[in-house]
């Protein structure tokens, strides 16, 4: 049996308000890596836009450049 498969039969084990705390707690912890994540990811862009290793677009040529790159995809 797999961890995961070990940590789902122990939170079914849990009473049902403890499975919804942990429900909750989960998904807070969850918002707060994906919030560092974008954090990093940000500090990163503007270090290299600082450094001018990305150039300033408008909206619509960063939607382009998206559309483009999707469909070669």
């Amino acid at each position: 049996m797999t961890s995961l498969d070990k940590v789902l039969d122990e939170a079914m084990d849990l009473p049902l308000e403890q499975q919804e705390m942990l429900i909750q707690i989960l998904q807070r912890r969850m918002i707060e890596r994906r919030r560092d994540e974008i954090a990093t990811d940000a500090k990163t862009s503007l270090a290299e836009f600082r450094a001018g290793k990305l150039k300033a677009q408008s909206a619509e040529e960063a939607i382009a450049s998206l559309r483009e790159f999707l469909q070669h995809e």
